[in-house]
């Protein structure tokens, strides 16, 4: 930013603002008042800000409100912004005024500036931009908006992707047998396939748990303007803006029914934060198991094989580790500390307005953006193409002393314990042991004990 400064002037007096800004008084005050991290807010925020901006002009010039010239001329400034032009005018700290007034005023400035260049006529921040608005409504009706476009054009999508990537591996995995376990021991055996459908369906899961909070999060605020009674915006407005949004954006967006509710309130990005939450859960379960999986090469399970994509040590030569499930772990762990802020900044809501409202749009904004990258990664680069230790998948199941579960039927759980025990401490096949301790033919003992038939579950004996 320039060193050179211009002044320019607000209802609290005159002041210096860099010669080349876009942005005007209130926004270069903000600057100076919260030096606190250098934390932005996210350009997916500020374009939904400027969307709305867009819209608001659109709107009240139907409505009869604004010259018609000078709501083609913010449609035009707010367009770029859209666009992901200015985004370095937007200099304000997340840390700010709770209600976000300063990031409002920093786009209705620069987009009053911006207008006022294409139009040849003042653009007024506050009484054209702003017209209709507050930064109470606009705020909030940014944090819904921006999260509903950045889960449906980024997370939602990951998630599928990484969905369809378990259930592709999962087919061909299907007669790939292996020891199950159940808390970390040897337990009944199951198919690599059986175990990637599982972690297909909490990803589908986490999906349609976010679809269940995008439907509060499609509710906007926009029209409750400073305190929810609508105070300075058209009674149309409200209905017009939410379908003009919708226009745009290909979302069904509405008018909250109750705008009380959706000014001193953040529940449903709350809502919608638990949900990622859950997801990042889902992510850390899938990570951890493919870490376990692939823990060895020698010493560890050693049942499958991660692409090895860089060196893993800095003086162990050869080593190759876990990379992408360990990146995993670390976001799922971000977005878990996420949703403990949005949490307690959702409890902000003093009276008519929640006062956190900037903290818990950058948060929400970067879940879904953590989320929807490692959900790609993993995908693409562990899922996709790890290969299966098939020899060390065999070896430890035939040393399986869990297979004699499929024996109880036949001779009962405190005989099959005792030849469980006897091959553990043997290190001997179930089967021999079976035939030896049994009168159980080897042939029926084969068909009992067989891997693969056991994954199918049910009861495996005659009669």
């Amino acid at each position: 930013m320039s060193t050179v400064f211009r002044t320019e002037q607000d209802s609290m007096g005159e002041l210096k603002v860099p010669v080349d800004a876009l942005y005007a008084a209130q926004t270069q005050r903000a600057v100076e008042n919260f030096p606190v991290s250098g934390l932005t807010l996210p350009p997916a925020f500020i374009r939904a800000v400027a969307l709305i901006k867009q819209c608001a002009a659109e709107v009240n010039a139907q409505l009869g409100m604004l010259d018609p010239q000078i709501a083609d001329a913010i449609q035009s400034a707010a367009a770029e912004i859209v666009e992901g032009h200015h985004l370095d005018q937007f200099p304000v700290d997340v840390f700010q005024t709770g209600s976000g007034t300063s990031t409002n005023m920093n786009a209705n400035e620069v987009i009053a500036t911006l207008a006022t260049r294409v139009s040849g006529r003042p653009v007024s921040a506050n009484d054209h931009v702003n017209m209709g608005q507050s930064s109470n409504d606009t705020i909030p009706t940014a944090i819904h908006l921006s999260a509903a476009l950045e889960c449906k054009g980024k997370l939602l999508p990951a998630l599928d992707t990484l969905a369809d990537a378990l259930e592709t591996r999962a087919r061909t995995l299907d007669d790939a047998v292996k020891t199950g376990r159940t808390h970390l021991m040897d337990a009944m055996p199951i198919t690599l396939g059986q175990e990637l459908d599982g972690w297909a369906f909490q990803v589908r899961n986490g999906s349609a748990r976010i679809e269940s909070a995008l439907t509060r999060i499609h509710k906007l605020a926009q029209g409750g303007t400073a305190v929810g009674t609508g105070i300075n915006a058209h009674p149309e407005f409200a209905r017009r803006i939410a379908a003009a949004l919708s226009q745009k954006t290909g979302i069904a967006l509405a008018p909250n029914e109750n705008f009380f509710e959706s000014l001193s309130a953040q529940d449903a990005a709350v809502e919608l934060s638990g949900q990622l939450k859950t997801v990042a859960v889902s992510l850390m379960k899938i990570a951890n198991d493919l870490r376990w999986m692939n823990s060895g090469p020698l010493a560890g399970l050693g049942e499958i094989e991660l692409p090895a994509l860089q060196p893993g040590s800095s003086i162990m030569p050869g080593k190759v580790n876990p990379v992408i499930p360990e990146s995993v772990g670390m976001v799922a762990a971000q977005v878990i500390g996420n949703d403990a802020t949005i949490t307690v900044a959702g409890q902000s809501g003093a009276f008519q307005l929640n006062v956190m409202l900037p903290v818990i749009v950058y948060n929400l904004l970067q879940s879904i953006e953590l989320l929807a990258n490692a959900a790609r990664l993993l995908a693409q680069k562990a899922i996709a193409n790890f290969t299966v230790r098939t020899d060390n998948l065999e070896r430890a199941l035939a040393l399986n002393p869990i297979l004699v579960t499929a024996l109880n039927p036949v001779i009962g759980y405190l005989e099959a314990a005792r030849i469980a025990k006897t091959a553990y401490q043997s290190r001997r096949p179930i089967i021999e042991v079976a035939a030896e301790m049994t009168d159980i033919p080897r042939a029926e003992l084969e068909r009992l004990l067989n891997p693969k038939a056991l994954t199918a579950g049910g009861i495996q004996a005659d009669g």
